[in-house]
């Protein structure tokens, strides 16, 4: 058995090779570039002369949930079937990354980080016990789920909204187009944890924004595609939203000359809401590869006409 490892960005290959040889020794690993044949592709945004220099490849493993990045490029054989990690250790981290911008919002947390810069002491009213915003997740996969349970259990009113109907403990959940609306209408903080498809490119425009509360607050931990960056910076100049934490982007590096990086009621965020632990990752990686290998199904594979 031979495993190409390949990544894109921060250099992880040593690490992953390291935990899957502490898994399977028997295996062989190889560090992209190579052209020796190999069996499994683990890999983060691979180069499309990968596939066209590597033909013996048996599956590609996604090193991530989402698999847009691939898919966009337009290149994996067709046959060749993809899987992507589910959770491996990210859905906690999402959630975590959620409830602080929830928190933020709710709490204020931006007036006192304001007012500290300007060494300016003054205590205002706690409205923690007189109003709780109502928090809508849009996406109720793996990790939106988790982060819709996590938001509920802290004691949040909690609503959920997704392609298919969904059932959470805790989360009233709305589906299909139909539920959109109404879902909206009760969300002062919109958190979306959706994946990029062809449905969700572009989704949260000016049209959707004028369906949420006056004041509202908005998460993107999903992808930068589904924003309207103009839209959304016209609905926090004239207050539809109060605020927006942003952790993805049309564009990463965000370029420095985006109003997100100055405006006063955004946050912005490196792309750092969830990231892929090595460990868990690798584990999950190595059981779906034994199961390949038996011919036995895996879970994870990238229906390609969803996008996920």
């Amino acid at each position: 058995m031979k495993i190409l490892v390949q990544s894109s960005g921060i250099d992880v290959v040593p690490g992953i090779i390291a935990e899957l040889r502490r898994h399977r020794p028997q295996w062989s690993f190889v560090a992209w570039p190579s052209d020796e044949p190999c069996d499994y592709l683990v890999c983060w945004k691979p180069p499309a002369e990968l596939f066209a220099r590597q033909p013996a490849l048996r599956a590609v493993i996604n090193y991530g949930a989402g698999v847009d990045a691939l898919l966009a490029m337009n290149v994996v054989p067709d046959g060749l079937p993809i899987i992507r990690l589910e959770d491996a250790g990210m859905a906690q981290q999402m959630a975590e990354y959620a409830l602080y911008g929830v928190l933020h919002h709710h709490r204020k947390f931006g007036r006192y980080a304001v007012q500290q810069r300007a060494r300016h002491w003054q205590q205002w009213e706690d409205r923690a016990s007189s109003f709780r915003p109502t928090v809508g997740v849009m996406g109720l996969g793996e990790m939106g789920g988790t982060v819709a349970r996590r938001i509920a259990a802290f004691g949040y009113t909690t609503l959920g909204w997704a392609r298919s109907r969904h059932a959470i403990d805790g989360v009233e959940c709305f589906a299909g187009q139909d539920g959109l609306a109404p879902f909206l209408a009760r969300c002062n903080v919109l958190v979306s944890m959706l994946p990029l498809t062809a449905d969700t490119r572009g989704l949260i425009d000016g049209a959707l924004l004028s369906r949420l509360p006056m004041g509202a607050f908005l998460i993107n931990a999903g992808r930068g595609d589904q924003l309207h960056d103009v839209d959304v910076l016209a609905a926090l100049d004239s207050g539809r939203l109060a605020g927006a934490m942003l952790d993805v982007f049309h564009t990463e590096p965000l370029p420095a000359h985006h109003r997100f990086w100055s405006h006063p009621n955004v946050i912005v965020t490196p792309h750092i809401a969830a990231t892929t632990p090595i460990r868990d990752a690798c584990e999950q990686i190595v059981t779906k590869i034994d199961s390949l290998a038996r011919g036995e199904p895996v879970s994870g594979i990238v229906d390609r006409v969803r996008g996920y």
